[in-house]
Protein backbone atom coordinates (compact mmCIF):
# COMPACT_ATOMS: atom_id res chain seq x y z
CA UNK A 1 0.00 0.00 0.00
CA UNK A 2 1.55 3.24 -0.90
CA UNK A 3 0.29 6.78 0.58
CA UNK A 4 0.67 9.96 -0.86
CA UNK A 5 0.44 13.10 1.49
CA UNK A 6 0.35 16.54 1.18
CA UNK A 7 0.88 19.46 4.12
CA UNK A 8 -1.11 22.10 5.16
CA UNK A 9 -2.72 24.00 2.04
CA UNK A 10 -2.81 27.48 2.45
CA UNK A 11 -5.00 30.28 0.47
CA UNK A 12 -5.64 30.35 -3.22
CA UNK A 13 -2.04 29.96 -3.78
CA UNK A 14 -2.50 26.98 -2.14
CA UNK A 15 -5.42 25.41 -3.61
CA UNK A 16 -3.81 26.32 -7.09
CA UNK A 17 -0.88 24.19 -6.30
CA UNK A 18 -2.83 20.86 -5.38
CA UNK A 19 -4.96 21.13 -8.58
CA UNK A 20 -1.67 21.91 -10.66
CA UNK A 21 0.37 19.11 -9.34
CA UNK A 22 -1.89 16.71 -7.25
CA UNK A 23 -3.34 14.97 -10.30
CA UNK A 24 0.91 14.74 -11.55
CA UNK A 25 1.64 13.74 -8.49
CA UNK A 26 -0.42 10.77 -8.25
CA UNK A 27 0.43 9.54 -12.25
CA UNK A 28 3.95 9.74 -10.69
CA UNK A 29 3.57 7.77 -7.37
CA UNK A 30 0.58 5.83 -8.08
CA UNK A 31 -0.76 5.80 -4.44
CA UNK A 32 -3.65 3.80 -3.21
CA UNK A 33 -4.75 6.61 -0.72
CA UNK A 34 -4.12 10.40 -0.82
CA UNK A 35 -4.21 12.40 2.45
CA UNK A 36 -4.46 16.12 2.37
CA UNK A 37 -4.38 18.86 5.59
CA UNK A 38 -6.54 21.66 5.36
CA UNK A 39 -6.78 23.71 8.21
CA UNK A 40 -5.11 26.50 6.47
CA UNK A 41 -6.79 26.29 3.17
CA UNK A 42 -9.47 29.22 2.67
CA UNK A 43 -7.50 32.70 3.70
CA UNK A 44 -5.11 30.63 5.72
CA UNK A 45 -7.89 29.36 8.31
CA UNK A 46 -10.05 26.92 8.12
CA UNK A 47 -12.06 25.19 5.06
CA UNK A 48 -15.78 25.96 3.16
CA UNK A 49 -17.38 23.30 1.13
CA UNK A 50 -16.74 24.38 -1.89
CA UNK A 51 -12.59 23.63 -1.48
CA UNK A 52 -13.57 20.22 0.60
CA UNK A 53 -14.79 19.09 -2.64
CA UNK A 54 -12.52 20.93 -5.01
CA UNK A 55 -9.68 18.90 -3.21
CA UNK A 56 -11.62 15.65 -3.72
CA UNK A 57 -11.88 16.56 -6.99
CA UNK A 58 -8.06 17.11 -7.42
CA UNK A 59 -7.50 13.36 -6.25
CA UNK A 60 -7.63 13.83 -2.40
CA UNK A 61 -9.32 10.78 -0.31
CA UNK A 62 -9.03 12.30 3.17
CA UNK A 63 -8.81 15.53 4.08
CA UNK A 64 -6.86 16.27 7.39
CA UNK A 65 -7.24 19.36 9.80
CA UNK A 66 -5.85 21.17 13.20
CA UNK A 67 -6.23 23.76 14.77
CA UNK A 68 -7.96 26.25 12.48
CA UNK A 69 -10.58 23.58 11.93
CA UNK A 70 -13.02 26.33 13.25
CA UNK A 71 -11.50 29.34 11.69
CA UNK A 72 -13.98 29.66 9.10
CA UNK A 73 -17.83 29.22 10.46
CA UNK A 74 -18.91 27.52 7.06
CA UNK A 75 -17.58 24.61 8.29
CA UNK A 76 -20.46 23.54 10.40
CA UNK A 77 -22.61 24.04 7.55
CA UNK A 78 -21.24 20.41 6.02
CA UNK A 79 -18.73 18.56 8.35
CA UNK A 80 -21.81 16.68 9.54
CA UNK A 81 -21.90 14.70 6.36
CA UNK A 82 -18.55 15.00 5.52
CA UNK A 83 -17.00 11.75 5.54
CA UNK A 84 -14.22 12.38 4.00
CA UNK A 85 -13.33 15.50 6.83
CA UNK A 86 -11.36 14.37 9.57
CA UNK A 87 -10.70 16.86 12.61
CA UNK A 88 -8.37 16.19 15.70
CA UNK A 89 -9.68 12.95 17.29
CA UNK A 90 -8.60 14.69 20.73
CA UNK A 91 -11.09 17.41 20.27
CA UNK A 92 -14.10 17.58 23.27
CA UNK A 93 -15.61 14.06 22.33
CA UNK A 94 -19.39 15.17 23.73
CA UNK A 95 -19.46 18.73 22.05
CA UNK A 96 -17.52 18.67 19.04
CA UNK A 97 -19.00 17.83 15.44
CA UNK A 98 -16.93 15.48 12.27
CA UNK A 99 -14.75 12.84 13.22
CA UNK A 100 -11.26 12.34 14.49
CA UNK A 101 -10.69 9.44 12.52
CA UNK A 102 -11.92 7.56 9.24
CA UNK A 103 -11.40 4.47 7.74
CA UNK A 104 -10.64 3.28 4.23
CA UNK A 105 -10.85 0.20 1.86
CA UNK A 106 -7.96 -0.12 -0.27
CA UNK A 107 -8.83 -2.92 -2.46
CA UNK A 108 -8.65 -6.10 -0.13
CA UNK A 109 -7.24 -3.89 2.85
CA UNK A 110 -8.12 -1.00 4.76
CA UNK A 111 -6.37 1.76 6.00
CA UNK A 112 -7.43 3.85 9.33
CA UNK A 113 -6.16 7.87 8.89
CA UNK A 114 -6.30 9.79 12.45
CA UNK A 115 -5.89 13.37 13.18
CA UNK A 116 -4.41 14.45 16.27
CA UNK A 117 -3.64 17.74 17.98
CA UNK A 118 -0.34 18.45 20.22
CA UNK A 119 -0.90 20.53 23.04
CA UNK A 120 1.97 21.99 24.10
CA UNK A 121 1.99 25.93 22.38
CA UNK A 122 -1.11 25.16 20.58
CA UNK A 123 -2.90 27.61 22.71
CA UNK A 124 -5.72 25.15 23.45
CA UNK A 125 -5.95 22.71 26.05
CA UNK A 126 -7.55 19.98 24.51
CA UNK A 127 -7.05 16.05 25.80
CA UNK A 128 -3.94 14.52 26.06
CA UNK A 129 -3.35 13.13 22.39
CA UNK A 130 -1.16 9.97 23.87
CA UNK A 131 -3.83 9.22 26.02
CA UNK A 132 -6.92 9.80 23.71
CA UNK A 133 -5.00 8.08 20.71
CA UNK A 134 -3.94 4.93 22.40
CA UNK A 135 -7.38 3.15 23.07
CA UNK A 136 -8.38 3.87 19.90
CA UNK A 137 -5.28 2.68 17.97
CA UNK A 138 -5.98 -0.96 20.12
CA UNK A 139 -9.50 -0.72 18.99
CA UNK A 140 -8.52 -0.09 15.28
CA UNK A 141 -6.13 -2.65 15.17
CA UNK A 142 -8.66 -4.80 15.27
CA UNK A 143 -10.04 -4.60 11.32
CA UNK A 144 -6.95 -3.08 10.70
CA UNK A 145 -2.71 -2.69 10.99
CA UNK A 146 -2.68 -0.04 8.16
CA UNK A 147 -2.67 3.08 10.63
CA UNK A 148 -1.90 6.72 9.25
CA UNK A 149 -1.49 9.65 12.22
CA UNK A 150 -1.51 12.98 10.92
CA UNK A 151 -0.01 14.77 14.17
CA UNK A 152 -0.67 18.73 14.14
CA UNK A 153 1.85 19.71 16.62
CA UNK A 154 3.97 22.65 17.64
CA UNK A 155 7.21 21.12 18.64
CA UNK A 156 9.07 18.23 17.39
CA UNK A 157 9.73 17.07 20.67
CA UNK A 158 5.70 15.87 21.24
CA UNK A 159 5.38 14.64 17.63
CA UNK A 160 8.76 12.61 17.88
CA UNK A 161 7.68 11.07 21.18
CA UNK A 162 4.19 10.35 19.76
CA UNK A 163 5.90 8.22 17.40
CA UNK A 164 8.31 6.47 19.46
CA UNK A 165 5.17 5.85 21.52
CA UNK A 166 3.12 4.01 18.82
CA UNK A 167 5.89 2.40 17.15
CA UNK A 168 4.89 -0.83 16.17
CA UNK A 169 1.62 0.17 16.56
CA UNK A 170 0.71 2.41 14.03
CA UNK A 171 2.03 2.24 10.44
CA UNK A 172 2.75 6.48 10.26
CA UNK A 173 3.01 9.40 12.20
CA UNK A 174 3.62 12.85 10.17
CA UNK A 175 3.92 15.74 11.64
CA UNK A 176 1.71 19.05 10.89
CA UNK A 177 1.54 22.89 12.01
CA UNK A 178 5.03 24.18 11.61
CA UNK A 179 4.89 24.60 7.72
CA UNK A 180 8.44 24.21 7.23
CA UNK A 181 9.30 20.12 5.78
CA UNK A 182 12.05 18.78 8.29
CA UNK A 183 14.46 15.62 6.78
CA UNK A 184 14.49 13.12 9.34
CA UNK A 185 12.12 11.26 7.48
CA UNK A 186 13.03 7.50 8.78
CA UNK A 187 11.52 4.09 9.84
CA UNK A 188 11.61 3.61 12.91
CA UNK A 189 12.78 0.09 14.89
CA UNK A 190 9.08 -1.01 14.89
CA UNK A 191 7.84 -0.20 11.77
CA UNK A 192 6.26 3.16 11.99
CA UNK A 193 7.60 5.88 9.27
CA UNK A 194 7.82 8.98 10.83
CA UNK A 195 8.81 12.88 9.42
CA UNK A 196 8.79 15.57 12.18
CA UNK A 197 7.15 18.11 9.59
CA UNK A 198 5.94 17.25 5.87
CA UNK A 199 5.60 21.29 5.40
CA UNK A 200 3.08 23.17 3.84
CA UNK A 201 1.41 23.94 0.59
CA UNK A 202 1.28 27.24 -0.11
CA UNK A 203 2.91 31.17 -0.92
CA UNK A 204 6.88 30.44 -0.79
CA UNK A 205 7.70 33.64 -0.77
CA UNK A 206 5.79 34.67 2.42
CA UNK A 207 7.25 33.98 5.79
CA UNK A 208 4.82 30.54 7.21
CA UNK A 209 2.88 31.32 3.93
CA UNK A 210 2.15 34.81 6.05
CA UNK A 211 2.61 38.58 4.71
CA UNK A 212 6.06 39.27 5.03
CA UNK A 213 6.04 43.08 6.11
CA UNK A 214 3.16 41.79 8.75
CA UNK A 215 4.93 39.46 10.50
CA UNK A 216 8.37 41.74 9.93
CA UNK A 217 6.50 44.55 11.69
CA UNK A 218 5.26 42.38 14.62
CA UNK A 219 8.83 41.86 15.74
CA UNK A 220 9.70 45.02 15.25
CA UNK A 221 7.45 46.71 17.23
CA UNK A 222 5.39 44.14 19.32
CA UNK A 223 2.04 45.42 18.45
CA UNK A 224 -1.15 43.16 17.32
CA UNK A 225 -0.57 42.99 13.88
CA UNK A 226 -3.54 40.92 11.52
CA UNK A 227 -1.62 38.42 9.42
CA UNK A 228 -3.06 37.64 5.94
CA UNK A 229 -1.81 35.00 3.26
CA UNK A 230 0.53 36.38 0.76
CA UNK A 231 -1.65 35.48 -2.00
CA UNK A 232 1.43 37.11 -4.79
CA UNK A 233 3.68 34.54 -4.54
CA UNK A 234 4.85 31.27 -6.56
CA UNK A 235 3.74 27.89 -4.95
CA UNK A 236 5.47 25.45 -2.68
CA UNK A 237 3.99 21.87 -2.50
CA UNK A 238 5.46 19.80 0.80
CA UNK A 239 4.64 15.83 0.88
CA UNK A 240 5.47 12.56 1.30
CA UNK A 241 5.40 9.60 0.72
CA UNK A 242 4.83 6.17 2.24
CA UNK A 243 5.84 2.46 0.82
CA UNK A 244 3.50 -0.04 3.34
CA UNK A 245 3.11 -3.69 4.04
CA UNK A 246 -0.76 -4.06 4.02
CA UNK A 247 -0.83 -7.64 5.47
CA UNK A 248 1.06 -5.85 8.77
CA UNK A 249 1.05 -2.33 9.04
CA UNK A 250 4.50 -2.23 8.67
CA UNK A 251 6.30 0.71 6.96
CA UNK A 252 9.01 -0.07 4.49
CA UNK A 253 10.08 3.62 3.31
CA UNK A 254 9.03 7.18 3.46
CA UNK A 255 10.49 10.26 1.20
CA UNK A 256 9.50 13.32 1.17
CA UNK A 257 7.68 15.42 -1.99
CA UNK A 258 9.42 19.24 -2.44
CA UNK A 259 8.30 21.33 -5.37
CA UNK A 260 9.17 25.29 -5.45
CA UNK A 261 11.33 27.79 -7.46
CA UNK A 262 14.39 26.41 -5.96
CA UNK A 263 13.16 22.26 -6.05
CA UNK A 264 11.18 22.67 -9.55
CA UNK A 265 8.58 19.83 -10.81
CA UNK A 266 9.77 17.51 -13.84
CA UNK A 267 7.17 15.63 -15.98
CA UNK A 268 8.71 11.83 -16.06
Amino acid sequence: MRILFVGDVMGNVGQDAIATYLPKLKRRYKPQVTIVNGENATRGRGINQEVYKNFLTAGADVITMGNHTWDNNEIFDFIGDAKKLVRPLNFPAETTPGVGYTILNVNAEKLAVINLQGNVFMGQNLANPFTTVKPVVEALRAQTPNIFIDMHAETTSEKEALAWYLDGQVSAVVGTHTHVQTSDNRVLPGGTAFLTDVGFTGPYNGILGMTRENVISRFLDQMPTRFNVQEDSPAVLSGCVIDLDGKTGHAKKIQRVLINPDHPYFDD
